[in-house]
């Protein structure tokens, strides 16, 4: 008999797997979806591994195979494995990643009451036990979730068990719905050739009209039945009569949910390369052929032409017989590089992010999978999409944190990922940016990663705009109390009179960032959160923007009932209302999370204002990052100090690079661009390299710090959050954490290993639950944890990208 180790959906699997007999009528394979059972209840596991001898002396078989075909590869599935050993998270968590979307299911528990009831039974049943009978007797069968309802987890588990000990009801187990399924729709098909179909047609004109319309409508390809009945404007009694006629056939077609279909792509030619792009395309080009893992960072400015080297490399790859993922930061990128892609391998691209509907991801899922597409492009859950034939790896803007999985385990870093698939598959990748992570460059420099630079823009007309810093406590001292600067303000009516475009960021949302009684000093605070709410002008209310709380704006003070309630701060509803007063003849378009909840909302807005139907565009981070706007010639930097000053070692990088990614909008074409960063900090040297276009300076200061302190890449860090709803046991449990930690550490012998904490969190208290850390800081944090059980309650991230 063979055996599988199987990884199990189960939260008690964790980080192990599961030995299960393979029963004789049933053929496995590594990387195959399976039904098992798991205790009482039947789940879904993925098998892992296959032997000829069980790992354990009592196995249980497995119950069903879900598909034919392997669900992973056995790449995927090492990878799965890596992932889960690397980022101390469940193996099926790490699987899940790589599984189609839908895929989950479960299976649901049903409570049946039995036929002929014992009536001793009946009339020993207390009231509870009687509601519960009579709710399953009712409905003829009850799931476990509406008994749970009414009676509670504890009490519908207890009630339940009394029942069946009295034979009163049986339980039985059954699987949820599929959640999702190719679509299918029904199309019409003439069932006779076009000339007989046109006679029959001129012969029902006078009493059959609205038959006679649909058959002069229907051509030999099938169209969708929907699609006919409106054109015709016919009810479905008409189909049925010319079917009656044999005249017409009705059939079901699979057809794709196509999230591109929306648009039109005209097919483009490579334009000519620099010198320094030609040298980044040849070695590139080079180490495509058997890549072996070998990842190259390409260190461009912005505006040097790195989407052209991307669209080279992929192009070799494709002639060889390889395909490709492409990953982008933000769902806001993904228009513009879809159109760059899509015009160069036409009907060749596959789309897969979040704002995609279920059907359409597993649509785009099923169709990568089948080898139809050369490259897929999305956010960082792409990097697990099933591309046959993997030759190509690209990680465009490689520096930024929406790479980092955050929310949720398993916390991985899809560079990193990535940079570990390759190695398995033996493919190759490029990591691109203007400012890249430290950590990366640091790495270049050692020679583990492989440095391609692009000095400068691609077109010799277009140098990096010029940046002025302007000092806001002189602004001050001048009386000016504006959040627009003269410089600024100039600028700003230069650009309108010339018929330009201009960008004003700011990186917070809303109108103000709180509001404070003027009598009394009270702040309203979130009653969840603890943290100050930000009013919001649009609906008038104070939102939370941790957990999304929302209330009305009160007239008075909820403490002292004055009415002296100032708004203090600014976000980018302000900055909008304040260039709505400023410069009234000016078309302004906003771009950040409150405007965009849409599907396509990021779409729309780019398309907006590429098409110059706004003159001024204000936004959050999301209008930093790879954007391509040939008429914006002015950027303006409403408070480069937002951020700059958080208690995390990464606040100067994470700032130096949205400074420098969103002075790089400006004069990417032929109009020369300007900067103007506003900031009470114009010394930091953030800034100062930032205004220089100048990494190098910032790396070398940067690097010197993270050196200096042992942060990464000196060092790695693992961060331990625990969260409770009582602030006293929350502090409790992360104290004791802490100690079993030092006594861990001391036990062992690892003195390099620095245990930082336990201490309340920045945010201490996140939707109504307290949070205290411990963050450790060594050579391989993780050999410290992957023995130790986390009780629940606790999150671990390793290589976590922000301590706040």
């Amino acid at each position: 008999m063979a055996y599988a180790e199987v990884a199990v959906n189960s939260p008690m699997a964790q980080r192990r797997t599961f030995c299960y007999a393979i029963p004789s009528h049933l053929t496995v394979n590594v990387g195959q979806a399976v039904w098992v059972p798991f205790g009482p209840r039947l789940l879904q596991g993925i098998v892992i591994e296959l032997s000829d001898h069980p790992a354990v002396e009592e196995v249980r078989e497995i119950a069903a195979v879900i598909d034919r075909r392997p669900m992973l590869d056995l790449a995927q599935v090492e990878l799965a494995r890596w992932i889960s050993q690397h980022y101390l998270s469940p193996l099926f968590d790490a699987v899940a990643l790589m599984l189609p979307p839908g895929f989950e299911r479960k299976a649901i528990t049903f409570i049946y009451p039995v036929s002929n009831p014992p009536e001793k039974s009946l009339s020993s049943l207390t009231p509870q036990q009687r509601g519960a009978f009579n709710l399953v007797k009712r409905k003829g069968r009850a799931g476990l979730g509406e008994v749970e309802k009414v009676f509670g987890k504890k009490g519908a588990k207890l009630i339940i068990a009394q029942l069946l000990r009295k034979e009163l009801v049986t339980k039985e187990q059954e699987l949820e719905r599929v959640k999702i399924r190719p679509k299918v729709v029904s199309h019409l098909r003439l069932m006779v050739a076009a000339d007989e179909a046109k006679r029959e047609a001129a012969r029902l004109q006078g009493k059959a009209p609205r038959q006679a319309s649909l058959l002069n409508l229907l051509t030999a390809e099938p169209m969708p039945l929907s699609h006919a009945k409106k054109q015709v404007g016919c009810s479905t009694s008409v189909v049925a009569a010319l079917r009656a006629k044999g005249l017409v056939s009705l059939e079901e077609m699979e057809i794709r949910r196509d999230p591109l279909s929306h648009r039109r792509f005209i097919p483009s030619s490579p334009p000519s390369l620099t010198p320094a792009q030609q040298a980044a395309r040849q070695t590139i080009e080079e180490s495509l052929p058997g890549g072996k893992g070998v990842v190259f960072l390409l260190h461009g400015v912005t505006g040097s032409g790195k989407t052209e080297i991307y669209l080279h490399a992929l192009a070799q790859a494709v002639a060889s017989g390889k395909r490709g993922i492409v990953l982008v930061p933000e769902i806001a990128l993904t228009p513009q590089i879809i159109e760059r892609f899509a015009s160069r391998f036409p009907n060749r691209v596959a789309v897969l992010h979040s704002q995609l509907s279920l059907g359409e991801q597993f649509d785009e899922w099923q169709r990568t999978r089948e080898g139809e597409v050369d490259v897929v492009i999305g956010s960082r859950s792409a990097i697990f999409a099933p591309q046959p034939d993997l030759g190509l790896i690209v990680i465009d803007e490689e520096h930024e944190w929406t790479y980092k999985q955050q929310d949720r385990a398993p916390r991985y870093h899809a560079r990193e990922v990535a940079i570990k698939l390759a190695e398995l598959v033996g493919v190759v990748v490029i990591l691109g940016s203007a400012t890249p992570d430290v950590e990366s460059f640091y790495r270049a420099q050692l020679g583990q990663y492989r440095l391609l630079q692009l000095p400068q823009r691609i077109s010799l007309d277009s140098s990096l705009p010029q940046v002025e810093v302007v000092d806001l406590r002189e602004e001050l001292k001048t009386g000016n109390r504006s959040i627009f600067s003269r410089s600024l303000s100039q600028a700003i009516s230069e650009v309108l009179t010339s018929e330009e475009q201009a960008i004003l960021f700011l990186n917070r949302r809303g109108s103000a960032t709180f509001i404070q009684c003027r009598n009394c000093g009270f702040v309203l605070r979130c009653k969840r959160c603890n943290v100050p709410l930000t009013y919001h002008s649009t609906g008038e209310d104070l939102v939370c923007h941790q957990c999304n709380y929302r209330i009305a704006t009160p007239q008075f003070c909820p403490q002292c009932w004055s009415g002296r309630i100032k708004f203090l701060g600014i976000g980018t509803q302000r900055v909008e209302t304040e260039a709505g007063h400023a410069f009234p003849g000016a078309k302004l378009l906003r771009w950040d999370r409150d405007v965009t909840r849409g599907r396509r909302s990021h779409e729309q807005i780019l398309d907006k204002f590429l098409a110059h139907e706004a003159d001024i565009l204000i936004g959050t981070q999301m209008i930093a990052k790879g954007l391509d706007l040939p008429l914006v010639t002015l950027v303006g930097v409403i408070s480069a100090d937002t951020g700059l000053h958080l208690p995390d070692f990464r606040a100067a990088e994470r700032s130096f690079q949205i400074l420098s990614q969103v002075a790089g909008r400006a004069g990417r074409r032929f109009l020369p661009g300007r900067v103007i960063i506003q900031t009470y900090t114009p010394e930091h040297y953030t800034v100062t390299a930032a205004a220089r276009h100048d990494f190098a300076a910032f790396y070398e200061k940067e690097i010197g710090y993270r050196r200096q302190y042992n942060n990464p890449p000196f060092s790695r860090l693992a961060r331990l959050v625990y969260t409770h709803p009582n602030a006293s046991a929350c502090q409790r449990e992360a104290e004791r954490m802490g100690r079993l930690l030092h006594n861990e550490r001391d036990s062992r012998g690892m003195p390099d290993l620095a245990i930082i904490g336990p201490a309340p969190t920045f945010v201490p208290r996140l939707r109504g639950r307290f949070r205290w850390q411990i963050i450790l800081r060594g050579s391989d944090p993780s050999c410290l944890l992957e023995e130790i059980p986390l009780p629940q309650g606790w999150s671990l991230d390793i290589d976590p990208l922000s301590l706040v």
